[in-house]
């Protein structure tokens, strides 16, 4: 059933979707134009308040759980697991106090209204995988923008998105880059569950109903802790939340 009524609400939702994005394109020129780096902030968090309104249109139910007290004036690691494309939209829009970046394909950069817009000005990290010395020199001008601003960056260390929800090993070496630069940054796992449903047919049609939830889960200090440590942890914690 979740399929078949997909079937005819992906289209409304696409519908909406996408004029959200064409919408607020011109609205984050001027913003960054005219009102700077906290203007632009403000219209893509806005932006993706309105985008993660589309999911309702599909039915979906959304929660997002922080039980803890994290700082605002202080860089922030969030560790995540990634299951889709409509893991980011919730996350921007729930850490936006964190001033939360993500280190994206430089290819996105180009060509997708609002998204690339948004990618080239707003502050996160942009690189080439398959030049891994201008990826390593990008996540540095990002921890160095994270301490400098007190900024918070969403990290997917399993690389590529799980097409089933089950969490792939991670990789250290986006979070080692960072917390080499920003070493006083705080590490949090953060578990997201069943946003793979929505695709699981593909990207038509979307499946409708899925319930999908973000969970900020027990943060870590990374004083005195080896990297292997860090990202055990957090692997572990993800996959006893899963």
């Amino acid at each position: 059933m979740n399929k078949f009524l997909g079937y005819i609400f992906s289209p409304i939702h696409y519908l909406f979707f996408g004029f959200f994005v064409c919408l607020f394109h011109p609205i984050q020129w001027v913003c960054y134009n005219w009102g700077g780096q906290e203007a632009h902030k403000k219209s893509v968090d806005l932006l993706n308040f309105f985008l993660v309104s589309t999911y309702y249109l599909l039915g979906s139910s959304l929660s997002f759980k922080n039980l803890y007290q994290l700082p605002e004036q202080r860089p922030i690691v969030f560790i995540s697991n990634h299951q889709s494309l409509y893991d980011i939209p919730p996350l921007i829009w729930f850490l936006r106090k964190y001033h939360a970046k993500f280190i994206s394909k430089i290819e996105l950069t180009k060509g997708i209204p609002s998204v690339s817009f948004n990618l080239k000005y707003g502050g996160g990290a942009n690189i080439d995988r398959k030049d891994s010395k201008q990826a390593v020199v990008e996540i540095l001008k990002l921890a160095e923008r994270m301490k400098a601003n007190n900024w918070s960056t969403v990290i997917f260390p399993e690389g590529t998105r799980s097409k089933d929800g089950k969490l792939k090993p991670f990789a250290i070496g986006g979070v080692a880059t960072i917390l080499k630069k920003a070493p006083n940054a705080l590490v949090v796992p953060i578990v997201i569950r069943n946003s793979w449903k929505l695709v699981q047919y593909g990207s038509f049609p979307l499946s409708f109903g899925e319930k999908m939830s973000w969970e900020v889960l027990e943060p870590l200090e990374p004083e005195g802790k080896s990297m292997e440590e860090i990202m055990n942890y957090a692997q572990e914690s993800i996959k006893k939340a899963l």
